[in-house]
């Protein structure tokens, strides 16, 4: 039940503002504005665009499919390397990554807007429903997908494409991972994470087995004896404490948690929020549960983070949207206490000052941590593997957060299970 006594309450906003709140933050691109989008491209042989892409899709050469009106076979461009490029294509930073290394942002500082392309080829191939690929011949192997996230979803259908049988489980009751239940949702409208899993599960040969999560449930031991192969994208479900005097207090809870429910929800007015939330951390986590706290209604939203704006891992364009919808963001800051009705910060330049703001919410999202390692070889707080994605044990794969080497993006995390279930398949059969 909502903690009214403490100003946390629902229907701050009415049903009305609340969807003009929370429409498309990007709205698609019709045909002309596609082609004169596409027409803006010098589709350079050597393209930086395609290094700075980590699924490494041919984007000069599905813009220029755009261009000649064939958009389809642009899609099939980007589905090749990245099977989840729908989804990629509303949540990627590109502003960081592809359009930042564009020749255009670097000699006008207008890049040529290859996410919205890419969502536009790619909804336009998803919108005809039949599924653009075909299993091959039977392998006769058995794999098996722990956690339905990017990572696994990826891993998944590459091997199925390729003849195997795969089996994905995952601890939540709905497929999906972070795409489902970690992003904002004005990322992702209209139910897309669902329809695009639905999508990908055309190809055949997937089983889903949901509410089943690695440890509580199923044994790697288990697991390792029943399949061929196993891989591991179980993300990391675990989330740091703040470690503070007033962390269980009432109000206080994970943005992780908020982020999911509100993702989940049929009705936005149900959804209680304070008058003066405070969310800690500098990540796409924090900038996701800032703006959506401001876009339910409440009255002031501060994102307080320890270091300064240059470190924060959320984009500089993800800082200006949240300054834009009203979030004030204080740096150099970290909570020293929660008390009732407001929160303590403590200056990190040594000063030892500290300062209260007023704060009847706090979420906390200062990074995550593994649920389980399943025994094998960490690197840091993560499972160690190669650069195929092979842990300490053999016959186990891992990718996306869960694993080493990457930073954490859904966009990463196809890769890392696409080029895994490549190496998956590699080993089974053989080499070949």
């Amino acid at each position: 039940m909502p903690d009214t006594t403490s100003g946390i309450v629902a229907a701050r906003l009415n049903g009305d503002v609340l969807k003009t709140n929370f429409a498309d933050l990007h709205a698609p691109l019709g045909e002309h504005e596609a082609t004169v989008a596409a027409d803006r491209c010098y589709f350079c042989y050597d393209a930086p665009c395609v290094t700075a892409c980590p699924t490494s899709i041919d984007i000069p050469l599905f813009i220029r499919q755009i261009a000649t009106g064939t958009s389809e076979a642009a899609a099939k461009t980007i589905f090749d390397q990245n099977i989840l490029g729908g989804m990629c294509a509303r949540v990627c930073p590109t502003e960081t990554l592809c359009e930042q290394a564009c020749v255009r942002e670097t000699a006008e500082g207008k890049p040529v807007e290859i996410g919205r392309l890419q969502r536009h080829a790619t909804d336009t191939v998803m919108a005809k429903q039949a599924h653009p690929y075909q299993r091959a011949a039977s392998t006769g192997k058995r794999i098996a997908v722990v956690g339905a996230g990017p990572a696994g979803l990826a891993a998944g259908h590459r091997l199925a494409m390729l003849g195997s049988d795969v089996t994905i489980f995952d601890a939540r009751t709905k497929a999906g991972g972070l795409n489902e239940f970690g992003i904002a949702s004005y990322k992702s409208t209209n139910d897309f994470a669902a329809r695009e899993v639905d999508w990908l599960l055309g190809i055949g040969g997937i089983t889903i087995e949901a509410g089943k999560a690695l440890g509580a449930d199923l044994s790697l031991d288990d697991l390792s004896a029943q399949y061929d192969a196993v891989f591991l994208g179980v993300g990391l479900g675990g989330v740091n404490s703040l470690s503070v005097d007033g962390e269980n207090e009432s109000g206080v809870s994970d943005a992780v948690d908020f982020i999911a429910d509100l993702r989940q929800t049929s009705d936005l007015a149900s959804l209680p929020v304070g008058r003066d939330v405070v969310v800690i951390g500098g990540g796409m986590t924090a900038v996701d549960a800032a703006v959506q706290s401001k876009l339910l209604g409440a009255r002031n939203v501060t994102i307080a983070y320890r270091r300064g704006r240059d470190c924060m891992s959320a984009s500089p364009y993800e800082q200006d949207l949240a300054a834009s919808k009203g979030v004030q963001l204080m740096f150099n800051v970290q909570p020293s206490a929660i008390h009732q009705g407001e929160i303590e910060l403590a200056y990190t330049d040594g000063s030892g000052e500290t300062v209260r703001i007023p704060a009847d919410q706090v979420f906390k999202a200062i990074g995550q941590t593994l649920v389980t390692d399943a025994g094998l070889k960490l690197d840091g707080r993560k499972i160690a593997v190669d650069a195929h994605g092979r842990t300490s044990r053999a016959g186990v794969w891992a990718g996306g957060d869960c694993a080493s080497g990457g930073d954490d993006l859904t966009v990463t995390a196809v890769a890392e299970g696409r080029d895994a279930a490549m190496d998956i398949h590699a080993s089974l059969m053989g080499g070949k």
